[in-house]
């Protein structure tokens, strides 16, 4: 508990938390909204995920272009003018939608709204990059165990507002939560003290290139990967054992299990070099995953969920960690984004082959087995030999107010 009180001093702390937690929200309410809303006005699931796939990319490709630019000029005047366009284009969606528009407008609106999404998590963690190095782990561990309660909370006020108001009205919320969270991190103290590094102009794929970078992206990547087969899996369960209401329940004790090993391992020391922690935990997730496709009660898989979980915020922990000490000092804020974009990508792809795999002879043990060879192909990618990086995350990083 010391650890945790020692990064919530910091002047701007609780600032970063909350708003960060609050301008993620969207992130985890606005494709499950947009979602319901499209399939209810049009009655095709094929143009309702078509439209939630586009704003989803469209965030994920738009991400590292204005991390770059926040690196550059401070990420100020990109919250700010993210505030004021994100819940306009949101309002515009909502319109076209509702208004019955045709479909290519739709997708076309979907993808405007989400290049405008707030980039608040790429900011958050490169702002964490940045405070003492003595609690910048535990501070870490928090902002991913925030980041998994998002993917708890979100969810549950679409699903409450759709059925006692309407998708409409959780777009609108997810809009509202989005410009708090954007100014709120836009005005911190750490915010206002933030000096771009200058840097040599480099390649689009410098950052990406970075030492080391690579197969942390790709070990991300797969990692991701079978998280998205596992999404799609946990539903098709509860589905295929009679109790469809259960994967709600199963996803919140997943998420929950992870919640509580984040804190745990938020408030540990280890002497343990990173990159080793991180290959062990990523062998902690596949053993966790390992007997899934096996289970057949869904209590069974409740509590297996809940136990293997434990190691998921922890894992996200030391690979922001890696990230942050990693990057080129410029270009920190570019880094994190580029992390988000691939792994929000590899999810999506996850999630495409897992469905397959459950319609197909495999069914959903298949999709199950596709989540633990995601996890362990992370592992295998983590012993491939490269040019190893600099780990000395005290070296360049200037310790501002957070």
């Amino acid at each position: 508990m010391r650890a945790y009180l020692s990064v919530w001093r910091f002047p701007s702390a609780p600032v970063l938390l909350l708003a960060g937690f609050t301008g993620r929200l969207p992130s985890a309410m606005v494709p499950l909204a947009l979602l319901l809303m499209v399939q209810q006005q049009t009655g095709s699931y094929a143009v309702a995920g078509l439209a939630a796939a586009t704003l989803g990319i469209a965030s994920a490709v738009m991400a590292p272009v204005l991390g770059r630019l926040a690196d550059r000029r401070g990420p100020r005047p990109i919250l700010f003018a993210q505030a004021g366009a994100y819940p306009l284009l949101l309002g515009l969606l909502v319109a076209v939608v509702l208004g019955g528009a045709s479909d290519a407008v739709v997708i076309a609106a979907s993808g405007l709204a989400g290049m405008t999404t707030p980039l608040v998590s790429g900011t958050v963690r490169a702002l964490w990059s940045r405070v003492d190095v003595r609690i910048r782990s535990t501070a870490y561990a928090l902002d991913a165990t925030a980041t998994e309660l998002v993917f708890v909370v979100g969810p549950s006020l679409v699903a409450g507002l759709a059925v006692f108001v309407s998708p409409a009205a959780a777009v609108a919320l997810a809009g509202v939560l989005g410009v708090a969270g954007a100014l709120g991190i836009a005005t911190s103290a750490a915010t206002r003290a933030y000096v771009p590094v200058v840097g040599a102009r480099a390649g689009v794929f410098s950052t990406v290139l970075t030492p080391g970078m690579p197969r942390l992206l790709l070990s991300g990547a797969a990692l991701m990967l079978g998280f998205g087969a596992l999404e799609v899996a946990i539903p098709a369960f509860a589905d295929s054992t009679g109790s469809p209401g259960f994967s709600g329940l199963l996803l919140a004790l997943w998420a929950l299990g992870s919640v509580i090993g984040g804190l745990w391992f938020g408030a540990r020391v280890l002497s343990t070099s990173l990159p080793r922690q991180y290959r062990l935990l990523l062998l902690g997730v596949t053993i966790g995953l390992a007997p899934l496709a096996w289970i057949s009660s869904p209590w069974a898989l409740g509590v297996l969920l809940f136990l293997g979980g434990t190691a998921i915020a922890p894992t996200l922990t030391v690979q922001n960690t890696l990230v942050g000490s990693m990057a080129p000092v410029h270009a920190t804020t570019e880094a994190f984004t580029w992390l988000s974009t691939i792994t929000v990508g590899a999810s999506a792809i996850g999630a495409a082959l897992g469905g397959a795999l459950i319609e197909s002879a495999a069914g959903v043990p298949g999709s199950l087995v596709l989540a633990t060879l995601g996890a362990a192909l992370a592992v295998v990618v983590t012993l491939v030999p490269g040019r190893r990086p600099s780990l000395d995350v005290g070296v360049g990083r200037e310790s501002v107010p957070a």
